[in-house]
C-alpha cells in the first residue's frame, strides 16, 4: 500500500524511473505477501479465524482490499489495457462485500462490549480506507469502459464511497468514545492510529476520481456534494499531521517508549504517500493549484519517510538474522 501509492505520486508527478522502481517493488511484495497468507491460511485455518475475530488486529485483513486497488490503480495510471486493473477491482470488490459482513459480525459475536472497546484503534480505520479504495479504483476505470460497465462502475464508485464516508465518521466516534470513557496509553498510541489521517486523505482521492468520471446518471446527482466533501476532508487530514507527529514526539521524547523498527511503521507512511497523491488529484479536479502545489511538495516528504523506514526494515531483517548464528555460536562455545 506505502510503496504503491508513493509510485502513483511520482507518476503523477512525471518522475517515472522512480516510479517504476517503487512500482516493481509494489508488486513483487504483493505476490509475495498474498502467497505467504494464502499458505498460512491453509496451514493455520483456526489462526486465520481467531485474527479475524480479534477487536485488535481483526480489521488489519482490510490492508489486502486496499493494497489491492492501489496496485490496481497504479496499473491503470499506465493507460492501455485496463483488464488487469478491472479484474484486481472485481477481487477487490467481492473481499471487501465478505471481509465487510464477516470480520465485524466475528467481532462482535466473539466479544461483548467492554472488550470490544478496549481493542478498538488505528486499525479500524482500514475498513473505511478499504470502501475508499474500491472507489478510487472504480471511478479511475469508469472512464474508459463501455458504456453498460461505465454505468456500474459510477454506481459501485459512489456506493463504496459513501459507505466509506458513513465508516469513517461511526470509527472515528467510537475511537473517541474509547478515549473519553478508558483512555488510551501512550504505548497503544502507535504509527497504526497514523490510518485515521491516510483514510482521511483517500476520501479525498476518492472524492477527486468521482468528480473526474465521465457524465452518468450518478455523477449528476452526487458530483457538486462530493467536490465539497473532498475539500472538507484534505482540510480535517491537513489538520490531523501535525496532531499525529505531536503525538509521536510524546511517545517517544516524554513518555520514553522505545523507537524500534517494527512493521507497523508503514502504517504511518501509506497515509503520508495518500495525503500527497490526494492534493495532486484534488488540485487537478476542483482547479485548487494550490493544494496541487502542496501535495507535489509533500510526495518528497512522503519519499523520505519511505526511504528511512526501508532501510530501516532491512538493517532489522540482517540483525534478526544474524541472532540466531550467534546464540548458536555462543552456546557451541560454552560446550
Amino acid at each position: 500500500m506505502a510503496t504503491g501509492i508513493i509510485s502513483l505520486g511520482l507518476h503523477l508527478e512525471s518522475i517515472d524511473v522512480l516510479s517504476m522502481v517503487l512500482f516493481v517493488v509494489a508488486a513483487a511484495g504483493y505476490v509475495v505477501l498474498l502467497v505467504l497468507t494464502l499458505w498460512r491460511g491453509i496451514r493455520y485455518p483456526t489462526r486465520i479465524v481467531d485474527d479475524f475475530s480479534a477487536a485488535h488486529n481483526g480489521f488489519s485483513f482490510f490492508t489486502f482490499v486496499a493494497g489491492t486497488n492501489v496496485l490496481g490503480a497504479r496499473i491503470a495510471a499506465e493507460g492501455g489495457n485496463v483488464i488487469l486493473p478491472f479484474v484486481l477491482l472485481s477481487v477487490s470488490f467481492a473481499a471487501w462485500i465478505i471481509l465487510g459482513y464477516v470480520i465485524p459480525g466475528l467481532v462482535i459475536g466473539r466479544h461483548q462490549g467492554a472488550d470490544i472497546l478496549s481493542g478498538i484503534n488505528g486499525t479500524w480505520f482500514i475498513w473505511s480506507v478499504a470502501s475508499q479504495s474500491v472507489a478510487v479504483l472504480a471511478a479511475s476505470l469508469e472512464p474508459k469502459a463501455p458504456k453498460g460497465i461505465s454505468d456500474a462502475l459510477s454506481i459501485v464508485a459512489v456506493l463504496s464511497w459513501g459507505i466509506g464516508l458513513i465508516l469513517y465518521g461511526v470509527i472515528g466516534c467510537a475511537v473517541v468514545i474509547r478515549l473519553l470513557t478508558r483512555g488510551i496509553s501512550a504505548a497503544e498510541l502507535g504509527p497504526p492510529y497514523w490510518v485515521t489521517m491516510g483514510a482521511g486523505a483517500i476520501t479525498v482521492l476518492a472524492g477527486s476520481r468521482i468528480v473526474e468520471m465521465t457524465d452518468t446518471a450518478m455523477l449528476s446527482v452526487v458530483q457538486a456534494p462530493v467536490a465539497a466533501a473532498a475539500v472538507v476532508f484534505w482540510a480535517f487530514a491537513t489538520w490531523l499531521i501535525p496532531a499525529l507527529f505531536g503525538i509521536g514526539l510524546w511517545r517517544h521524547a516524554i513518555k520514553k517508549i522505545p523507537l524500534r523498527y517494527e512493521a507497523s511503521l508503514w502504517s504511518m507512511v501509506f497515509p503520508l504517500g495518500m495525503y500527497a497523491v490526494a492534493g495532486i488529484y484534488l488540485g487537478d479536479a476542483d482547479d485548487l493549484p494550490i493544494v496541487g502545489w502542496i501535495g507535489g511538495r509533500f510526495l518528497w516528504v512522503a519519499l523520505v519517510v519511505w526511504a528511512v523506514i526501508f532501510v530501516w526494515m532491512i538493517a532489522s531483517l540482517v540483525v534478526a538474522s544474524r541472532a540466531p548464528r550467534a546464540s548458536s555460536i555462543a552456546r557451541s562455545d560454552e560446550r
